[in-house]
């Protein structure tokens, strides 16, 4: 567990500033380093990058070069592992940069990771997806918890709050949690530690294909958690391509959704047989031999069907 992030006084961006002044330095604060001989950290905390906003990175390092240096640790000899800037990093190697200023700092494993999570944590442009998970990987970290027992944590929480369940004397540890989740929350300003819960948790729980295309930014989490409630995977994943394709709004899809969900009654499955009819009537498929036969046998087996009756 990391040690640096104690004080339950101290907010997010202090943390962050403390870390790289207090860091002890055993290699230069400041350099300019190959492009060549910085690798990105095995566990990578942002999965995606706006393109847009990507682009006009590119741009701005076409025209002034890299204004804020990249933070990186020392590994090994005359390598480094990038701690944060990652976007600068990939503007660096699309422009055709073969080195850029960095800021060098001696830190552990569990330092890089924090500091890692808290500089993306800040960003503007994080999606709910990253946020949800970055927030989760802080908390685990500071407080030495595995992700699955912040969670439950948090859910504990709410239903204390919620009176679902006996309030009981919290221990020291309890206590601490508690604490630490309430000013992670109000350092961050993004939300509240409850509207986290309410609503940050459940995208977890998401379809993979929903959850993808929440990550890459194709849809926003309403909408996501309106999609997720179609079970049947060919008719969900049919509405998301819709959805992303025509830009639905969440009533729209709100409207799918319940249709969808809605047993079709007779009336609905008589329109369809008809509408059927007057499209095959019209089609070319009778001059195909194969579809032809195919037809037959279908049309056999409806026939059958009618006579059992």
């Amino acid at each position: 567990m990391a040690t640096q992030c104690k004080s339950l006084s101290e907010s997010v961006p202090e943390l962050f500033e403390r870390q790289l002044t207090t860091a002890a330095t055993k290699v230069p604060a400041a350099a300019v380093v190959p492009l060549e001989l910085i690798y990105l950290p095995r566990q990578k905390h942002r999965r995606y990058f706006d393109p847009h906003q990507l682009d006009a990175l590119i741009h701005s390092v076409q025209e002034q070069g890299i204004l804020e240096p990249l933070l990186v640790r020392p590994i090994g000899s005359n390598h480094y592992e990038l701690v944060a800037g990652e976007r600068r990093l990939k503007a660096a190697i699309a422009v055709g940069l073969k080195e850029v200023p960095v800021r060098i700092r001696e830190l552990s494993e569990s330092e890089a990771l924090e500091l890692a999570l808290v500089e993306n944590l800040q960003r503007e442009d994080l999606n709910p997806v990253e946020e949800t998970e970055g927030i989760l990987q802080l908390i685990a970290l500071e407080q030495g918890l595995t992700q699955d027992e912040v969670v439950s944590g948090l859910y504990r929480m709410y239903n204390q709050l919620k009176g679902n369940v006996n309030s009981v004397n919290p221990n020291v540890r309890v206590r601490d949690f508690e604490g630490y989740v309430q000013t992670v929350f109000k350092s961050l300003g993004r939300m509240s530690w409850e509207s986290f819960v309410k609503n940050r948790l459940p995208l977890l729980k998401l379809p993979g294909d929903i959850l993808e295309a929440l990550r890459v930014g194709q849809i926003e989490y309403t909408k996501a958690l309106a999609l997720a409630k179609v079970k049947d995977q060919a008719s969900r994943q049919g509405l998301l391509a819709e959805a992303i394709a025509k830009s639905l709004s969440l009533s729209q899809i709100r409207k799918r959704v319940k249709a969808l969900q809605s047993p079709p009654g007779p009336g609905r499955f008589v329109d369809r047989i008809d509408a059927t009819y007057k499209r095959l009537k019209k089609s070319k498929v009778w001059e195909d031999l194969k579809k032809r036969e195919k037809l037959e046998s279908l049309l056999a087996q409806i026939e059958e069907l009618i006579s059992l009756e």
